[in-house]
């Protein structure tokens, strides 16, 4: 029963099998473990099939016409709306997000299929295979003790795995972050790969420093009136307090999505208030308008709120 989700710790595997000989509630808790993987398994053939049917002769017109190219935007949909469910706390709706979110691989994957590319098989073999050669210290004999551990070892794996790579003998440090990635994600992780390298300030202060030194030189650009100046120490500054942002164990991306929600959420108080008292915004002083949106502040420090 426990080789389906425990192959690679025989030791785990034969403590196991002795508890659930002297222990019967833990034999059944382990086989509704068991039950739910294989459920899992099945439910994701499932998928693969209904996929397969979707876009075969006689089935749906609309996915049989769509390409690669077509479906990329679907996907970048789909990861926000899970993102949106997370932040939103709404956990049934997440679980139809993540469903949502695991067809567009699948999508892909039939389309490489048809083309004689790849399986999705494929795909899980490459996940599966990563996972495991990339957590030695669960599936083999090295040591982390601590999640900081894990991930600087991750890290090691992942350029050695780089450097073994054919076309890595003259290849940057930061090709293995795609172009097409958001900008602050971009930008974060660029930064994190060039520290790792070595280029890094030696501590937090000097972040500080380079995020007070490209502000004065936005100050600068703006009395220039020149728009390709400004933008461009825009541009830095932005790169800066990511890297403020990195120092501090922040991930500026969910960091702008919270305040994008929370001026959403204020902004929505102001609406609605105006509107109540039979005004509009475009009619309302900015002095009362902030009030109200300092009011709407207020109320989000309050127990429960959001």
């Amino acid at each position: 029963m426990f080789q389906y989700y425990l192959p690679y710790d025989t030791t785990i595997l034969l403590t196991l099998t002795a508890i659930c000989a002297v222990c019967p509630s833990a034999a059944r808790y382990i086989r509704s473990v068991v039950d739910r993987f294989q459920e899992a398994g099945e439910k994701f053939s499932e998928l693969v099939r209904i996929m397969a049917r979707l876009r075969a002769p006689g089935g749906c017109p609309w996915d049989r016409k769509q390409t690669f190219d077509t479906i990329k935007p679907y996907l970048l949909e789909e990861t926000y709306e899970v993102m949106d469910a997370i932040d939103e706390r709404d956990w049934s709706g997440l679980a139809e997000e993540l469903g949502d979110l695991l067809l567009q691989p699948v999508f892909f994957a039939e389309m490489a299929n048809e083309q004689g590319l790849f399986h999705i098989a494929s795909s899980l073999d490459a996940i599966n295979e990563k996972l495991v050669r990339r957590h030695p210290h669960v599936f083999a004999d090295a040591s982390a003790e601590t999640p900081e551990d894990v991930k600087q070892r991750w890290d090691e794996i992942k350029r050695q795995e780089k450097a073994g790579a054919a076309a890595a003998e003259n290849a940057s440090v930061l090709s293995g972050v795609p172009r097409s990635l958001p900008a602050l994600v971009e930008a974060e992780k660029i930064s994190h790969n060039a520290a790792n390298a070595g280029f890094e300030w030696p501590d937090i202060g000097g972040v500080v420093e380079k995020v007070q030194e490209e502000a004065a030189e936005l100050a600068k650009a703006r009395e220039t009136a020149d728009p390709d100046h400004i933008e461009h120490e825009i541009g830095d500054l932005l790169f800066t307090v990511v890297n403020l942002a990195r120092f501090l164990k922040v991930d500026p991306e969910q960091a702008l999505r919270k305040t994008n929600a929370r001026f959403r959420r204020r902004f929505s108080h102001v609406e609605k208030t105006i509107a109540a008292e039979g005004g509009t915004l475009s009619g309302t002083p900015l002095d009362r308008m902030e009030e109200l949106w300092q009011e709407a502040k207020r109320a989000e420090s309050e127990p429960g709120a959001y």
